[in-house]
């Protein structure tokens, strides 16, 4: 007997969706993640730059705030509370995605989990084993063949977003998706 119907290999949108159905379903469900729950999206992509850019709309509204009649002085960047309220909009969605989890009777394994055979799941020394396997495990940023990408200062969107040291005052982004 195995120890759970699904194992979803990847706790982003796409695992954690699965998994949570499954629950749903009454099939007995684990997640494996090696990182946050909520994936790239949630923790490093779609969530924490929307945050910046709100920052940004805010600061840019502020400065023309005397149009209407509205003073403000000395309007700045207080990039320390900025980064703060990020992480903070970032942690209170993951911990919802974590309570779906607990809501729904999940069980989150944390760690690698590497695919031993037909249903056998490692993570670190234990063994799982499924009756079905679900690879949710999602994708990382990637440096295209553009010469020049290597040098000082230039960063992947994970890099930018997890640093807590200040840019200079201009940004070149490469890539048009919903991270850039």
């Amino acid at each position: 007997m195995s120890d759970f119907n699904v194992l979803v290999l990847g706790a982003g949108p796409g695992g954690y969706v699965c998994a949570i159905k499954c629950a749903q379903l009454g099939l007995k469900t684990a997640v494996v993640e090696e990182r946050d729950v909520g994936g790239t999206c949630l923790n490093r992509g779609c969530i924490p730059t929307k945050s910046l850019l709100h920052s940004a709309e805010i600061y840019e509204e502020a400065g023309k705030a005397a149009a209407y009649g509205v003073k403000l002085e000395n309007l700045s960047f207080d990039f320390p509370k900025i980064e703060e309220k990020k992480a903070e909009v970032v942690l209170k969605l993951r911990t919802g995605v974590e309570g779906l989890f607990k809501a729904n009777k999940i069980e989150l394994i944390r760690g690698k989990g590497t695919i031993l055979g037909t249903g056998r799941v490692q993570v670190g020394e234990e063994l799982y084993t499924a009756d079905h396997i679900v690879i949710a495990t999602g994708s990382v940023p990637a440096r295209p063949g553009i010469p020049g990408l290597d040098s000082e200062g230039v960063v992947t969107s994970d890099e930018l977003l997890e640093s807590t040291t200040e840019f200079d005052d201009s940004l070149v982004i490469i890539g048009g998706g919903v991270i850039g």
